[in-house]
């Protein structure tokens, strides 16, 4: 793989930049591997990138029935962040923040993570109550976490309008937080898997997950069958979907999430601003778009666009706040899908067929776990058994009782 640093820059340039390498290949897919992953999103990528690096597989495919990074990932909204309440979706959380602080050097990409803070603002009495447990919390577990002040939410963000319709009375902040560039971790997973031997097939769908004895034996693809004694279904808001081809029934609903973004602006907004209690949230792009996060659409569905009127409320609500934003123009608007559990956290497990394993109902908070994600998910192919990160998170804790429901509790859009 050729390497990227300022000196292979230097050097192309002299070339007019036409020696550099293809990212990854685009291979056929083989007959057998030993362990395919569903989904080429970047849970998915990165499952197979930490199963060759952290467990030494080196037949591994990613099959995607589309194109590399052409679902969720590139569909969000790019916040990264671990404030959770509960102390399995902090460390969890937590896990992936300090693998993103090391990412770009440990795959060699620049995936343009930028910690400029995330603040989660309090509207109400509750509201701060709230804050101030979850605040707690976070300490408790090293989280980097503290509650603002009126004065001190203005000192950050100067134009913010704290007497609205939605008065502000405080807010939490988590300094390390910040965003990440969606498609360039995409494109780095897919990168630093292909250099260590994985298969990325694209516009490989999966018709079919054949079962012998109980357990896997290989899919049926749009390319042909493929046998592989392990499967990892990675596929976000189409999970269930999947899962229903191994008579899996999931505990999960899916939902349109909206996004959209402006006209760029040059740099005004330092931060990124969250308020779950009215489903908005707002930062600026590096190339200066204002990225806006609306809560899901209510209906189940897997649409791409989602209903106008929640569009409305969210802009109604970035308006009120931020007066000075009230004559920029939006560019465009998407939705992505979103997988929710009953709990609102994710289900990273093994199934009751031997060899298929699941990674889904991430919610609305799948991107800011990304490495982390597929850290433990990589393991838990690799070994057949759960890490200690991601053991609270398994399928059968939706009939033993054992939830963690973060719901209400996580500054979430859902």
């Amino acid at each position: 793989m050729q390497h990227f640093s300022i000196w292979s820059l230097l050097r192309n340039a002299v070339s007019y930049h036409e020696g550099w390498q293809r990212q990854w290949r685009s291979p056929q897919p083989r007959s057998e591997y030993d362990a395919v992953i569903v989904g080429g999103g970047g849970h998915g990528l990165a499952t197979a990138y930490y199963l060759a690096k952290e467990h030494g597989m080196r037949r591994i495919a990613v099959l995607e029935r589309g194109y590399l990074g052409g679902g969720n990932t590139a569909r969000n909204t790019t916040i990264v962040r671990s404030n959770y309440l509960w102390d399995e979706s902090t460390q969890l959380y937590e896990k992936a923040m300090k693998l993103w602080e090391g990412l770009s050097q440990d795959i060699n990409y620049n995936v343009m993570f930028s910690q400029r803070g995330v603040m989660n603002l309090g509207h109400t009495l509750q509201d701060m109550r709230d804050i101030e447990r979850r605040v707690g919390a976070n300490r408790l577990n090293g989280v980097d976490a503290e509650v603002l002040s009126p004065a001190q939410i203005k000192a950050i963000v100067p134009f913010i309008n704290l007497q609205t319709r939605y008065p502000v009375l405080g807010a939490s902040w988590q300094p390390r937080a910040g965003v990440a560039r969606h498609d360039a971790v995409a494109w780095g997973f897919a990168r630093a898997a292909d250099a260590r031997g994985v298969d990325i097939i694209q516009n490989c769908e999966v018709t079919g997950i054949r079962r012998e004895n109980g357990a896997v034996v290989g899919l049926e693809t749009a390319q042909g069958f493929i046998k592989t004694p392990k499967v990892a279904l990675v596929a976000a808001g189409h999970s269930s979907v999947l899962a229903a081809m191994a008579d899996i029934r999931l505990p999960i609903e899916s939902h349109p999430l909206q996004a959209l973004v402006s006209e760029p602006l040059k740099p005004i907004f330092p931060t990124v601003v969250m308020s779950n209690a009215i489903h908005a949230y707002i930062s600026q792009s590096d190339k200066g778009d204002l990225v806006i996060g609306a809560g899901i659409d209510q209906y189940s569905g897997y649409g791409q666009r989602g209903s106008y009127h929640t569009i409305e409320h969210t802009l109604q609500a970035i308006v009120e706040m931020f007066p000075i934003f009230s004559r920029v123009r939006m560019n465009r608007q998407w939705g992505g899908i979103v997988d929710v559990s009953p709990d609102a956290c994710p289900i990273i497990s093994r199934t009751p067929v031997k060899g298929l394993y699941i990674n889904c109902g991430w919610g609305t908070g799948g991107f800011k776990a990304t490495p982390g994600s597929g850290w433990v998910m990589a393991h838990t192919v690799a070994t057949d058994q759960p890490h200690a990160l991601n053991a609270a998170f398994a399928l059968d804790r939706f009939y033993s009782g054992h939830l963690i429901d973060e719901h209400g509790a996580a500054a979430v859009a859902h």
